[in-house]
C-alpha cells in the first residue's frame, strides 16, 4: 500500500516531530508552571462535572 520511501519519510517525520515538541516543552516548562498553577484543579472540576451529568442521565433513564 505504501512504498519503502513513504514509510520512512512517515518514520522520520514521527521522530523529527516527538523531538522538537519535547525540546520546546522541556525549554517552556518553566513558564508553564508560573502562568498555569492552577489549571489542574478546573481540569479535575471539569472531568468531575461531566461525571455528574452522566450519573444524573443514568438515574433519571433508569
Amino acid at each position: 500500500m505504501f512504498t519503502k520511501g513513504q514509510i520512512i519519510f512517515a518514520v522520520l517525520f514521527v521522530i523529527g516531530f516527538a523531538v522538537f515538541t519535547f525540546r520546546s516543552y522541556a525549554k517552556d516548562k518553566k513558564l508553564h508552571q508560573k502562568n498555569y498553577k492552577g489549571v489542574k484543579w478546573v481540569a479535575i472540576a471539569f472531568v468531575v462535572f461531566i461525571a455528574l451529568l452522566f450519573v444524573i442521565k443514568k438515574q433519571l433513564n433508569y
